[in-house]
């Protein structure tokens, strides 16, 4: 019960994260295993926004993004029957950003998702969703006045990110609240961050990460026709980024899972199959190109 629970908050406070950054370009890699099995989980992730002004602060931002999941699961028979650890996503979508009164900002984004094991060779009609949100940011980060700089992001978002597709509320609310100290409320990411100069950075964190993908061949179980496979995944630990300029960095992540909700669903949302769920080691590291 208490896993649902957490799930439950984490998606109510779900923000994705290219929606409130600033990163033009982003490549990461992730790994973990699951603790008493053979089982493990790898990602490569890149994409790129590419603002395009249109009027006096007002953009329009083409997105393309691409994730490669290596999810190999060993104890399930089930899983091993379908013969496929290998899962894609392609997403293509188009971003629009305005400023309006009193430092509030709208931003709004609609695109298609191609997500699949792609066993076939080919995307089919399953493998495509519709990806859109739409948010307002008041950004108060740059003061005259003398006081703290402080972030708010609020909105709505259907994408599959969280592990299923749905449309998911959220807030993320950001403050510098002494020097060089500085945190993040909200989802998927919830940090506390302390800045030693320019260059280095470290923080402990919380976050949300998970990953939805068609099966082309649906696969029959002793449970039932496995359509779909997800993974809904919280983890917490500390973080470094390292600065080489104003606009480039690396960063890596480490941690531990919190919990592991991995299923094999039906076409109708209903569980198949429950994996492993063995909370364990988390390690993520990437560069960014921001302005």
């Amino acid at each position: 019960m208490y896993k649902r629970l957490l799930i439950c908050f984490f998606i109510l406070a779900f923000a994705k994260a290219y929606s409130q950054g600033t990163d033009l370009f982003r490549t990461e890699y992730t790994y973990f295993p699951q603790r008493n099995s053979d089982n493990s989980f790898r990602r490569f992730r890149t994409f790129v926004n590419v603002p395009l002004k249109i009027g006096e602060g007002t953009y329009l931002v083409p997105y393309l993004e691409y994730r490669n999941v290596h999810f190999v699961v060993k104890d399930s028979e089930d899983f091993r029957q379908f013969g496929t650890d290998r899962y894609e996503s392609y997403e293509v979508a188009l971003g629009y950003t305005t400023p309006l009164k009193n430092n509030w900002r709208l931003g709004t984004r609609i695109g298609l998702l191609a997500a699949s094991n792609f066993d076939a060779g080919k995307a089919i009609s399953d493998d495509y969703f519709l990806t859109a949100s739409a948010y307002f940011i008041k950004s108060m980060t740059k003061r005259d006045d003398g006081g703290k700089p402080w972030r708010l992001v609020v909105g709505i978002q259907y994408s599959t990110t969280a592990g299923r597709p749905f449309p998911l509320p959220y807030l993320n609310y950001y403050r510098e609240f002494a020097p060089k100290w500085s945190f993040t409320l909200g989802a998927p990411k919830m940090n506390l961050v302390y800045r030693f100069n320019d260059k280095n950075m470290v923080q402990l964190y919380a976050r949300l990460d998970g990953f939805y993908g068609n099966i082309q061949n649906n696969v029959n179980t002793t449970n039932g026709v496995a359509d779909n496979v997800s993974m809904t995944t919280a983890m917490a630990g500390p973080g470094y980024q390292y600065n080489f300029t104003k606009h480039i960095s690396v960063y890596v992540y480490t941690g531990y899972t919190i919990f592991n909700d991995i299923r094999l669903r039906d076409a109708g949302g209903d569980d198949v199959k429950n994996v492993n769920d063995s909370n364990t080691f988390y390690s993520r590291a990437g560069i960014k190109f921001k302005i």
